[in-house]
């Protein structure tokens, strides 16, 4: 009988992804009579049945609470790659900017480096560690904004 429950407790716990989207069901309400009498369940006593279905009942909790921790993990940790989240990036450059042209590299104070892809400007006056903001775009395009007076820079992250 002990080879038939392992089978048994192996096929419900199998179905946790089912499980997960209904409420429980005890297992003998979920098997027909051969199956129960294939598993040997048949022979189980109203109190080792309504033991079963508890223990089973909390792997069921425990796989969709594990689960929804899963999800919550990989959606935090997904969000906080650069180009898949809406959210600027705020820092200071290192270092003076006296300008910039394709090939030009912002390296920042938050450890971040960014190359210019697209776009030049020389200014009049450097500024020193100016505070500059990337600014998502569309499709995965990034922009690097030094002042708001001036154009921005198209940029990638290098790092």
């Amino acid at each position: 009988m002990s080879a038939k429950f392992a089978l048994a407790l192996t096929l419900v716990l199998a179905s946790f992804a089912v499980l997960a989207k209904q409420p429980y069901v005890d297992i003998e309400q979920r098997l027909t009579a051969e199956q129960l009498h294939a598993t040997g369940l048949d022979q189980l006593s109203p109190e080792q049945l309504k033991l079963l279905n508890g223990l089973l009942r909390e792997d069921v909790v425990k796989a969709v609470e594990a689960s929804k921790t899963e999800a919550e993990t990989e959606r935090a940790s997904s969000s906080s790659l650069i180009g898949l989240n809406d959210e600027p990036i705020r820092s200071r450059v290192k270092g003076s900017v006296g300008g910039w042209e394709p090939g030009t590299v912002f390296e920042l104070e938050n450890g971040q480096n960014w190359k210019v892809l697209k776009g030049s400007m020389k200014l009049r006056k450097p500024f020193e560690s100016p505070e500059i903001v990337v600014v998502p775009g569309i499709a995965g395009r990034w922009f690097l904004q030094v002042d708001e007076d001036l154009p921005k820079a198209r940029v990638y992250r290098i790092d």
